[in-house]
């Protein structure tokens, strides 16, 4: 039976069934069950029961999905209404599988974001222009002017028609609320900082800023590709005219996505979990994180929908774990210790298809650093697809929702194609309006994920 509120799922499905055929999508993989896959150092040796999992992936049907959540959808704000639409979707997708599928809603704080419209459309669209919104700034409010740079917020350069214009400025917090103070009073309508650059390949997301206390204006933080894009249109035109807006959120509710098939022991089978987190940060479409690790999710279940096992099947897509694994440990709090005691393994995928070329490892990060029935399974299907020199870890760390299963003992971990120097080497999109399919998504590095995670499920789920 499914639980669920707001938004028709149904009517959902309807509306975003036209997805942007204007997006330049990446290559579909082509390879048979047997072929030698991309950066792999060996041939496959797969057994009967990989060749019913990768016989019916499709990366295809996951861009789809993908598609949807990322650009159709875009940034999904733990709490706000475009995380319910993504919700909403997966769960109706869910449901068709077959699935007996839930929304497990839960409160969380109150979100501030912004919109930037380029009013004569010189700034490129292809990407988010989603900002965040200072809480103590002039909120639900539209705003419309030329922009004026005055350099560093510390020591501002002020042109003389600063009136009715849009400041920008280098952000420093220490100096927001005299700079918006002395904005407001030479007639500014609204105030944008810009992020200090970070080290490569780290980019520097966008933010709402803190430290204020009802100023007259919005104001307005931004992430650091749209500081670069404002300044380069800048130094090419006369006049750029943006109009802002800002939005607060209150009173917010996210939820977590799981379908479930009851193994063939009934209620009492042992608990096999394939997940994701579906929602973003504020002005990141999310395409790789974690877009990638939902349809991941999405289209095992699809796969698992046809095949039997042993252990209850339980995919799961985690709200807002962009604000502190949030939904994640809702979900495990409310599990009573019969029922961690049965769950066999947590396969947890976050960033599992960036196209980025120095992602050449496939990392198994444990929060304890320890091996278990997550690792080891992956590792295992790692060899049979021929992958194991790729694979590395166990490695000790947190940062995604294994962490909250691990914590009370539920044996977990997380898996994603990031750089070989260390886990925290992730590309240059992180987090930022750049993670669009375009930009960054491998559909190779997909179907491998899927295929690792798939083999390696069925082979716990099978008992």
């Amino acid at each position: 039976m499914t639980e669920s509120s707001g938004l028709s799922r149904r009517g959902l499905l309807g509306a975003v069934a036209g997805v942007t055929a204007a997006t330049a999508l990446p290559a579909a993989p082509a390879w048979a069950a047997d072929d030698q896959r991309p950066g792999a150092v060996n041939r496959p040796t797969l057994d009967k029961y990989d060749r019913q999992i990768v016989s019916g992936l499709s990366s295809e049907r996951a861009l789809r999905h993908l598609q949807v959540l990322s650009e159709d959808i875009g940034p999904r704000i733990g709490g706000t209404t475009s995380e319910k639409r993504a919700a909403d979707y997966i769960a109706g997708q869910l449901d068709d599988f077959g699935y007996r599928t839930r929304l497990e809603p839960f409160s969380v704080a109150d979100k501030f974001t912004a919109q930037i419209f380029d009013v004569r459309g010189i700034l490129p669209d292809d990407l988010s222009w989603q900002a965040g919104a200072a809480p103590g700034g002039k909120l639900d409010v539209t705003a419309e002017g030329p922009v004026r740079d005055v350099g560093a917020a510390t020591a501002p350069v002020w042109p003389a028609d600063v009136a009715g214009s849009i400041v920008i400025a280098d952000d420093t917090a220490a100096a927001r609320p005299a700079f918006v103070a002395e904005a407001a009073a030479r007639g500014a309508v609204g105030v944008i900082l810009l992020p200090a650059d970070q080290v490569f390949p780290r980019r520097a997301s966008a933010f709402s800023p803190s430290g204020l206390t009802d100023a007259p204006i919005p104001m307005l933080g931004v992430a650091q590709v749209q500081k670069r894009l404002i300044r380069e249109a800048l130094a090419v035109v006369n006049s750029l005219p943006l109009r802002i807006s800002t939005t607060s959120h209150r009173g917010l509710v996210s939820n977590n996505v799981i379908g479930e098939r009851r193994g063939r022991g009934g209620a009492n089978s042992p608990i096999v979990m394939v997940c994701g987190h579906y929602d973003s940060v504020i002005g990141a479409p999310g395409a790789n994180d974690d877009g990638s690790g939902t349809v991941l999710t999405m289209e095992l279940a699809k796969v698992f929908s046809r095949i039997s096992t042993n252990a209850t099947l339980r995919f799961a897509l985690w709200g807002s774990e962009e604000q502190g694994l949030i939904g994640s440990r809702y979900h495990v709090a409310q599990l009573a210790q019969d029922q961690r005691d049965r769950h066999l393994a947590v396969f947890q995928n976050d960033m599992v298809a960036t196209s980025w070329d120095p992602a050449i490892t496939y990392w198994l990060l444990s929060f304890t650093g320890l091996a278990n029935a997550a690792t080891d399974s992956v590792r295992a299907a790692g060899q049979r697809l021929g992958y194991d020199p790729q694979l590395v870890g166990p490695v000790q760390r947190g940062a995604s929702d294994h962490q909250s299963f691990q914590e009370v003992g539920i044996a977990a971990a997380n898996f994603s194609w990031r750089g070989e120097i260390s886990p925290a080497f992730l590309e240059p999109p992180y987090h930022s309006p750049e993670d669009t399919i375009a930009k960054n998504v491998s559909l190779e590095r997909l179907q491998v994920s899927m295929e690792l995670i798939g083999c390696a499920a069925y082979a716990v789920a099978r008992g």
